[in-house]
Formats: C-alpha cells, sequence, structure tokens
C-alpha cells in the first residue's frame, strides 16, 4: 500500500472554455484528516468528484488508494466510504435494513453484515432505534445513520461533502466527535466544509481553493500564522462607525488593520497590546476580542464578496 491515499498532478476539469478546477496539485497521506475549502463555485466540489471517479477530468493524474482514476473508479471505491452533502437514505426500509442492504452494495453478505450491524449502531449511537422508520429519525439521527452507513464495507478512505450542514449545534458536535474517533482509528478522512471551524478542529491540513486553483495548503495553525495577524477585535453597529471616523488613518500607523464586514468592522493587530490600548483608548472595553481563526484567513485569500456558486 502506497504511503499517499491521494495523489493528483495537474487536475483539470474544463466546461466549455472554463476550468473549473485548474491545474490542482494534492497529496492526501494515509490516516490524514484534509478539508478543501472555499466558496460556492470554486471547484471543491468537482474536485472531490473526480477523486472518487464520479465526474471525468478533463487532463492530469489522479490515484486514490494507489488505483489510477477514472481507469479503477469501481475497484477503488469498494474500499472508500462516501457521506454525500445531503441524505439519501431510503424512507421504506428502518434503521438496520438500511446498512444491510447498502452493504449488498459492497458485497458484504448479509450474515457478516449482521455480524457488523451492533457497532455501526452503537457507532450512531443507534442501538434502541434499530427497527424504527427512517420518517422518525431527527435530523442529527439520520446524519449519523448515513455516516454509519458509509462504513459498511469498512473503508480505507472517507470522503464526506458538508458533514454537518444543517445541524443544530448539539448534533454537529457529535458528528465531529465520531470522525475524531474515526481519525484515531487510522481512517483517511477526506472532506469539504464551510464551516471553517470544522475544519480547524478536525484536520491536519486544508487546501483553500478559489476560482479552480489551491491558494493556500497547510495544517489550519500553519494557515493562520502565515496569512493572517494573530490577534482581531470586532466592533459592530455605532460603536465600528464610531472608530472609522475618528481612528481611520491614525490606526494604520499603529500597527493596526481594519476590515469592514456590513456592519461589523474587523481589527488586526499582531500584538495584542498594542491592538488593545489602541481600541480601549477610544471606545473603552465595549469589544470582542478573539485570536484569529481560519475564517480570517479564509475570507483574507477568496474575498468577502457573496458568491451565487
Amino acid at each position: 500500500m502506497p504511503n499517499n491515499a491521494v495523489l493528483t498532478q495537474g487536475l483539470t476539469r474544463r466546461y466549455g472554455n472554463h476550468n473549473v478546477v485548474d491545474g490542482v496539485d494534492l497529496t492526501i497521506q494515509q490516516g490524514e484528516c484534509f478539508a478543501l475549502l472555499g466558496p460556492n463555485g470554486a471547484g471543491k466540489t468537482t474536485t472531490l468528484r473526480m477523486l472518487l471517479g464520479l465526474t471525468p477530468p478533463s487532463s492530469g493524474q489522479i490515484e486514490v488508494l494507489g488505483e489510477p482514476i477514472p481507469a479503477r473508479a469501481r475497484e477503488m471505491r469498494q474500499r472508500a466510504g462516501i457521506v454525500p452533502q445531503f441524505d439519501n437514505l431510503d424512507p421504506d426500509f428502518s434503521v438496520s435494513e438500511n446498512l444491510i442492504t447498502y452493504g449488498a452494495y459492497y458485497g458484504v453478505s448479509r450474515k457478516l453484515m449482521k455480524a457488523r450491524l451492533p457497532k455501526l449502531l452503537e457507532f450512531a449511537e443507534l442501538t434502541t432505534r434499530a427497527d424504527d422508520n427512517i420518517g422518525g429519525l431527527s435530523g442529527g439521527m439520520k446524519r449519523r445513520l448515513t455516516l454509519a452507513r458509509a462504513l459498511v464495507n469498512d473503508p480505507e478512505l472517507l470522503a464526506l461533502d458538508e458533514p454537518s450542514t444543517g445541524l443544530d449545534p448539539q448534533a454537529r458536535q457529535h458528528i465531529w466527535e465520531r470522525l475524531h474517533t474515526l481519525r484515531r482509528a487510522g481512517k483517511t478522512l477526506l472532506l469539504t466544509t464551510h464551516y471553517m471551524e470544522e475544519a480547524e478542529r478536525l484536520c491536519d491540513r486544508a487546501a483553500i481553493i478559489d476560482h479552480g486553483r489551491i491558494v493556500a495548503c497547510d495544517s489550519p495553525q500553519a494557515l493562520i500564522a502565515e496569512h493572517i495577524e494573530p490577534h482581531v477585535v470586532e466592533l459592530r453597529g455605532d460603536l465600528a462607525l464610531h472608530w472609522q471616523q475618528h481612528i481611520g488613518t491614525a490606526a494604520q500607523l499603529q500597527g493596526v488593520r481594519t476590515e469592514a464586514v456590513g456592519e461589523t468592522l474587523l481589527i488586526y493587530s499582531n500584538t495584542r497590546d498594542t491592538l488593545l490600548n489602541a481600541v480601549e483608548a477610544d471606545i473603552g472595553t465595549r469589544y470582542l476580542y478573539r485570536p484569529a481563526g481560519l475564517e480570517d484567513v479564509f475570507l483574507r485569500l477568496t474575498g468577502r464578496e457573496l458568491r451565487d456558486g
């Protein structure tokens, strides 16, 4: 088995004269949790589909789990699990029947699936709901079941498209805990997400894609250190307006950088004391201070304008 779970070189996908994915080079190691991040229409979902052999590339090379893609995509997918963005569980089957039937698609015998069933149900915390119909499950339960379903073939690679979209905070935290469990078990995780906190908490590395190209790729901590000042103050409403009207250029001379986002003003600095002293000298303590995060990096590299996808 190669050390790399995923390897691409010059990966490109064209639609007409437009390159949706434009020369992407990726290396994802076995056992790594890796995120593809990007605005709507940036090319991350198309990249994921090409890696899974679901969309043919226009040019470039792909190798996943040692298999050339798309030539041996079917063989690769026998060793992979896929969690789609939207749950597509069969409403006519119970919780257990969804797992057993899905296992048959991978050639897992009914006898073996019944042996695996207790652990899969325990993993999804649905042991007491094994015979329930899908319609009686909450959104979080359905998402956990979809994740468990992707494990019926004991995959080496798990691809997750927006794994926690639409979940409430409690359900999202539970999904994250389940993904941490898989990571500790040595699974390779490849996910797309719009939640920067999700990528920051879960991933060893993240690639930010914009206009079909990778604009940055490293660990979340390294991306933050390289691309953004580490200290941030947020001012909202009248406080933001006051700062903009009365401080303005003077703040730049103190090594403080500002960005306006609607009614919120983000004030960045490399030095915590410089930042807080400058803010408190003008408006007192009515502010929110926080360390910079991956979302700050993402917005700086991809811009703040809305994307229609």
